[in-house]
């Protein structure tokens, strides 16, 4: 078997770590060979819940856990991990505005950053679940200087996976026959699900999306607008927010970085921005990438953007700008 992993969860005690635990210990994102120490971390008051889950880890006797670390310590959690599942966060609350919420969201992710810089190895991945998950990410990574930028990215796979799901849906074909869609930008309402390069397997045959689906005002109105709402409604009819799907989504997304996309295919990331599409730089952006075996990623280049599809892109990032510079301007150096 290989050496043990360290793999750190935050907000260990909450419900989308429920279900992301169970499916790291059982081997779904890293393989099933693959043995690894699991470090949780939440704050004092959950500690006890805490336990609780620790109890059940046990109980599940699953033989690739070789060890539990559950602490309210950052020095303790982020000692040596290899990979990071940022999923504690501060969620917004009746009555919050966003600047509060970047507020409190900018200290949490400053004290962790800081924490992956002194603790974690310099070659962590670093994948942020919290909202706003985006510009959290990119607080993370101001805070741990020593660790490249490319090494952080934000959970927009949700809402991939969403997109998918729905495309597979209205096409009456399983959902691992439609490839290629692209979430733009945020995960927010803002975000644009494109299926402008997307494809699907039709009785052996593949075509375009766009050209399956042959209904331009739904692929740019109805399906935009779901995607977008999607969590809102989730929130609507289960009184929560999603959390099997999230904690789906992030293993998904690591599994994907860990290991590689196929060939010809790309998911989607929120990256730091290099410039690409026209995208201001230096903001977390989702993105089309495709990855080497390894965890390579690499931002898919030369895709066709429609006028449809700029204007998206173009008012996503101006939020992710506004995001950033309210955050900037709540930090203390």
């Amino acid at each position: 078997m290989p050496e043990p992993i360290r793999v750190i969860v935050t907000g260990a005690a909450g419900q989308i770590a429920y279900s992301l635990i169970y499916q790291l210990a059982k081997g779904d994102v890293f393989g099933a060979d693959q043995p690894l120490y699991l470090h949780l971390l939440d704050i004092p008051p959950m500690m006890g819940v805490l336990e609780g889950v620790v109890m059940e880890i046990t109980d599940c006797a699953l033989p690739l856990v070789k060890g539990v670390v559950a602490t309210a310590d950052l020095a303790v959690a982020f000692k040596d991990v290899d990979a990071a599942f940022m999923v504690g966060s501060m969620p917004r609350k009746q009555g919050m505005e966003r600047k509060d919420l970047l507020s409190a969201n900018v200290k949490i992710f400053k004290e962790q950053g800081e924490a992956l810089d002194k603790y974690a190895k310099k070659t962590v991945k670093v994948l942020v679940v919290g909202n706003p998950a985006n510009t959290n990410a990119l607080m993370c990574a101001k805070y741990a200087p020593s660790i490249p930028k490319k090494n952080f990215s934000a959970m927009t796979r949700l809402d991939h996976n969403r997109a998918q799901a729905a495309l597979a849906q209205k096409l009456g074909v399983g959902v691992a026959d439609v490839q290629n869609v692209i979430i733009w930008g945020n995960h927010s309402s803002t975000q644009f699900p494109d299926v402008a390069h997307a494809s699907v397997l039709i009785n052996g045959s593949k075509k375009s999306v766009s050209d399956a689906i042959n209904d331009k005002d739904y692929l740019q109105g109805d399906f935009v607008k779901m995607v977008q709402t999607r969590g809102a409604a989730v929130i609507a009819a289960r009184k929560m927010s999603s959390a099997m799907s999230a904690a789906k989504a992030a293993g998904d997304h690591m599994k994907d970085w860990w290991f590689g996309t196929a060939p010809g295919q790309h998911v989607s990331m929120a990256v730091i921005s290099d410039g690409s599409y026209g995208v201001a730089a230096d903001i977390m952006f989702s993105f089309p990438v495709s990855i080497k075996p390894g965890g390579e990623y690499q931002i898919v280049q030369g895709l066709p953007v429609s006028d449809f599809a700029r204007k998206m892109l173009d008012i996503t990032a101006e939020e992710l700008l506004e995001e950033k510079k309210d955050a900037l301007s709540l930090c203390q150096d």
